[in-house]
This record gives C-alpha cells, structure tokens and sequence, in this order.
C-alpha cells in the first residue's frame, strides 16, 4: 500500500505533507513529476532516518532529471532548492537504461548517509518522453501530452514506493 503523507521535522517539530499538498505548491503543470518527487521521498526518506523523520533543512538532494513538478516537491518538502541543496547533475544521468529511463535519478544524502534510487522499468512510457521534448507539438499532441501527464501521476501514486523506484548500486 502506498503512503499519503511524507514526514519530516523542522527543528524538532513534526510537518507532514500529502501529494494534494505538494500540488497545491506546484500548480497543475506537471502532476507527473510531482509524483515522481512524491514516490522518491517516500521511500529515501525513512532509508535516511533509518525509519525516523528526518530535519528537512539537512537534506541534500541531486539528481539527473530536470522537470519542475519534482522540482517543486522537493522543495516544499525539504526546502532544498532555496537552500541550495538542490542540484541538478547530468553526471548522474544512466544513459545505458535508455533516453526514457536516463533520467530518473536521485540522490538523497541525511547526515553521511546517501541514498540513490532510480526508477523501475515499465512506469515511463516512450511516448511520454517523445512527446515532452517535441519542441512543436499540435494542440492534439498538447491534449496528449497533458493525458500522459496524469495518467502516470495517478499510476504511480496508486503503487507502493518500492515498486516505482529501486535502491541503485553506484
């Protein structure tokens, strides 16, 4: 079963936040990437507390993929981006998954320890992909595109964290 709520601490103090919540922050745009950001947490986080919530100023976060739902979540999450702890780095990039999979990789490091995780085969379509770095897309192509969006928010949102995402080995 999937969790509905992400915990952290602010000094101590207890803040939890639900996928509702982090698209709230982030607007409607990119429901995918949210939920992407939303599944990375849930299941790194309790990795890096070793099943207790972590202060979410210590969090560090970088990773290969660049779209700005993730983006969003981690920092309304973890406030990482303002803080500069957020880091987009192609050096993380797996280009031997495949132009779809390359890019779904995160690295969350909490008081010495990382964790990398990156994204199980077969939650991605091609399609998605394609469509997203098409840089003239027809307004059928946009209505797409917006379907694929959601489409994959609510799958992945509906799967438990650990069959979305998968420790990698370095």
């Amino acid at each position: 079963m999937s969790q509905t709520q992400l915990h952290v601490l602010e000094n101590g103090k207890d803040l939890t936040y639900t996928f509702a919540d982090l698209m709230h922050y982030h607007g409607f745009g990119f429901p995918g990437g949210v939920a992407h950001a939303f599944k990375v947490m849930e299941m790194a986080l309790p990795l890096l507390g070793d099943g207790a919530p972590c202060e979410r100023r210590e969090i560090d976060i970088r990773t290969a993929f660049r779209g700005p739902g993730a983006r969003d979540a981690f920092e309304m999450v973890t406030r990482s981006l303002t803080e500069g702890r957020y880091v987009v780095d192609p050096a993380l990039e797996r280009p031997e998954r495949g132009e779809t999979l390359m890019r779904y990789v995160f690295l969350l490091t909490y008081r010495g320890r990382s964790v990398r995780l990156q994204i199980r085969e077969g939650h991605v379509r091609d399609e998605f992909i394609a469509l997203g770095r098409k840089s003239d897309r027809t307004p059928e192509e946009d209505t797409r595109l917006t379907w694929l969006k959601q489409e994959m928010s609510e799958r992945l949102l509906s799967l438990p964290a650990s069959e979305v995402y998968m420790v990698a080995e370095d």
